[in-house]
């Protein structure tokens, strides 16, 4: 019998890319997650007595460079070999623009495949193929690089590609799970997306997805996949790996008639998500939503309840809140002063005037920020748009919060 971990999209020491851990011990401790998670994935292919490690791209991000990343995985790495684990690895995009990536003495236990394809012997009826990215560039398929499959052999390919293609990612390699099948191969061990996805079993066709979250954007627990080969038939499961998960989670707060009853539905509400938190650490978006007769006093009190909903969460263990988002519906309207100013606010949002001035209010701000954050934050003027829209609706929403929640 022979274990093989396979995983992809690492990303090692990759940059933080929210802008709401603004608290430095949940930053720190995202900053580190990659490492952590990596390591964790070593502990794991040691204590599964695996014979081999697939990493089928992106183990690097970027054009990110430091001597220190290099360093802590080379001291991962030796931990590999010193445990009798061999490392097979083919460059993928971010890989291609590294430059440790070309500055590195591997242990002789890691092989790298390059961009013209091979094929290692991993055991006596086990071998891998794989075919690396010569730059970050990759529009074109890469499968006529791949050797054929060995007769009477299990055979695994290694390939960093986009497939036919996914949202929020950039075209590589592209081919079809069709295409894959007719290879002859009896695994695809795939890297690129990084979400999970088991594309086919016959042949095995498996995106193992990112090893660890790196934002909200990457939120839920995250794996790699362990194959277990047996007289040729290969089985495959997941193994768990994030040491930081994010999550999206949504409260109706419906019932909620009074700020007691509120609090008690959120710790009861982070209770809950502590217990379904499989990592050692949650980051939590959470978007309250219903009607509420207390709406106008959450919306006015919102920095308040933000540090009451982090505070409950905390006190549940290693939880943190990233946002609270509120999506409440308020009662009713009624026919008060407040019901005419929010007729009046929403007239003067509509005029051309005011949009053009809240636009350039919008977009002095912006001004002050780096160019290349500026570009990620507002790619376009509809973004720009977007924006002042949505900032001159909170406006709205907080003067009504003030007057309405004080008549509450």
């Amino acid at each position: 019998m022979t274990k093989i971990l396979h995983t992809a999209d690492i990303h090692l020491d990759s940059p933080l890319r929210s802008l709401a851990l603004r608290n430095a011990p949940l930053r720190d401790a995202v900053a580190a997650a990659t490492r952590a998670s990596f390591s964790h994935l070593v502990d794991l292919a040691i204590a599964e007595d695996v014979a081999a490690l697939l990493i089928a791209g992106d183990l690097f991000d970027g054009g990110e460079r430091s001597a220190r990343t290099g360093a802590f995985l080379m001291g991962e790495l030796d931990r590999l070999g010193d445990a009798g684990i061999r490392v097979f690895y083919t460059k993928g995009n971010h890989d291609a623009e590294n430059p440790i990536t070309g500055t590195l003495d591997l242990p002789s236990h890691v092989h790298v495949f390059d961009a013209r394809g091979s094929r290692e012997q991993l055991a006596e009826d086990v071998w891998v193929h794989g075919v690396s990215f010569a730059d970050r560039h990759a529009p074109d398929s890469l499968l006529p690089r791949f050797k054929a499959p060995v007769p009477d052999a299990v055979n695994i390919a290694m390939l960093h590609s986009s497939l036919a293609g996914a949202a929020g990612h950039d075209v590589y390699a592209p081919c079809s799970v069709a295409d894959l099948a007719r290879m002859g191969f009896d695994y695809w061990a795939l890297g690129h997306v990084h979400k999970r996805q088991v594309h086919s079993e016959s042949p095995w066709v498996v995106m193992p997805g990112i090893p660890q979250g790196r934002d909200i954007g990457e939120s839920g627990s995250k794996s790699v996949t362990l194959l277990t080969i047996d007289q040729g038939r290969i089985a495959v499961s997941e193994r768990r790996t994030s040491v930081v998960e994010f999550v999206h989670s949504t409260l109706d707060i419906t019932d909620a008639d009074s700020d007691d009853a509120l609090r008690v539905m959120l710790r009861q509400h982070m209770s809950a998500l502590r217990r379904e938190i499989t990592a050692a650490t949650g980051v939590i978006r959470l978007t309250l939503t219903g009607r509420t007769p207390r709406h106008w006093q959450i919306v006015r009190d919102h920095d308040v309840w933000s540090e009451r909903v982090d505070d409950l969460a905390r006190a549940e263990g290693d939880l943190w809140i990233d946002k609270l988002v509120l999506d409440i519906a308020p009662p009713d309207a009624g026919d008060g002063a407040a019901d005419e100013l929010a007729a009046m606010m929403t007239q003067i949002r509509a005029e051309p005037g005011f949009a053009a001035i809240a636009r350039e209010e919008v977009d002095a701000v912006l001004q002050d920020l780096p160019p290349g954050l500026r570009d990620r934050l507002m790619p376009d003027a509809t973004a720009r748009n977007d924006l002042t829209d949505r900032l001159a609706q909170a406006g709205a929403n907080r003067v009504l919060a003030r007057m309405k929640g004080a008549a509450g």
